[in-house]
């Protein structure tokens, strides 16, 4: 069960579970793959919800010889229990980590554009208003919390406005397009020069919470945090209080813990803060791509190239 890649696991049996999404059905059917009712023959299993991990387990017990499993999303902070149950006994799992990473990378640089030029406080407004606050992001120090497909898009994206980027990840290998790349250990040191603080990391064990009240508070006066990656990488309350009080420039923020932002909440009276509601990769967008995914993976399967999104099952993402 455990092949490597470019090694096939026999028939290219397909399972599309919890219903069989047309769009899947036929990227397994490109590549070459059979889709079947989940049975002894089943290789992969595509699951194609955000939810059901019990569901995922009890179908993986029955069925020992399922050699690959594909998750829906990037993250897969809603299978955490199941992968730590299944992750030694030799079964290859991806995500689809990297495959949404453009159109959240955009949706990321609309909020900071929008909360450094205070179009949430604008876009309430119901008189003209004759200030001029408001702040460029050319030239602006940014730090990018995570290292994957996001921050490099988002990079790439940057790269017009001269930004001075660093990177703060679990390993200090360089990131294109950064200036500077360090372990999560810098951070309450590299938080200290952020005019942008973008949030796009895994959602773990290791990061929940990670940007809590201290982490804020190193922020200066004035900056911006983004955050399109998980709400509970987010202290809300410490967030909250520190954009009531007027210190913090603003909030872009398509992630909330909770989730989602109950009606009266806070964040929603804030006119520094802009929240939308989980809408960075919208179906219309992730559909084709997710598709993508699949037909590589299940030419994977039948040992014609590369696993893609592969999950570090230890590591949790």
């Amino acid at each position: 069960m455990t092949g490597s890649a470019g090694t096939p696991f026999g028939a290219g049996v397909v399972t599309v579970l919890p219903h069989a999404d047309a769009s899947v059905v036929d990227a397994v059917h490109r590549a070459g793959g059979r889709v079947a009712p989940l049975g002894d023959d089943t290789r992969g299993i595509v699951w194609v919800a955000n939810s059901g991990s019990g569901d995922l387990a009890a179908a993986l017990e029955r069925h020992p010889d399922v050699a690959w499993v594909q998750l829906p999303w990037a993250g897969v902070d809603s299978f955490a229990g199941t992968l730590r149950r299944f992750r030694d006994d030799g079964r290859i799992w991806t995500s689809a980590k990297g495959s949404y990473a453009r159109p959240v990378a955009e949706h990321a640089l609309m909020l900071a554009l929008s909360v450094l030029r205070e179009v949430p406080r604008r876009a309430r407004a119901r008189t003209w208003q004759a200030d001029e606050r408001g702040h460029s992001l050319f030239g602006a120090r940014v730090v990018l919390l995570g290292g994957g497909g996001i921050t490099e898009e988002l990079l790439r994206l940057l790269s017009p406005f001269g930004v001075q980027a660093t990177v703060v990840r679990r390993r200090e290998a360089p990131v294109e397009g950064a200036a500077r790349t360090v372990t999560d250990s810098a951070l309450p040191e590299v938080l200290g020069g952020a005019d942008v603080l973008f949030v796009a990391s895994a959602l773990t064990e290791r990061t929940r919470g990670m940007i809590g009240a201290a982490e804020l508070a190193a922020l200066p006066e004035g900056a911006v945090l983004v955050n399109v990656a998980r709400g509970a990488l987010v202290d809300t309350d410490a967030l909250v209080a520190e954009l009531a009080s007027g210190r913090l420039g603003g909030a872009g923020l398509d992630v909330t813990e909770p989730e989602p932002l109950p009606t009266g909440h806070p964040l929603w009276q804030l006119d520094n803060a802009l929240v939308t509601p989980h809408v960075a990769d919208t179906e219309a967008m992730t559909v084709p791509l997710f598709a993508e995914r699949v037909e590589a993976n299940v030419a994977a399967l039948l040992g014609r190239g590369e696993w893609v999104g592969r999950i570090d099952l230890h590591a949790g993402y």
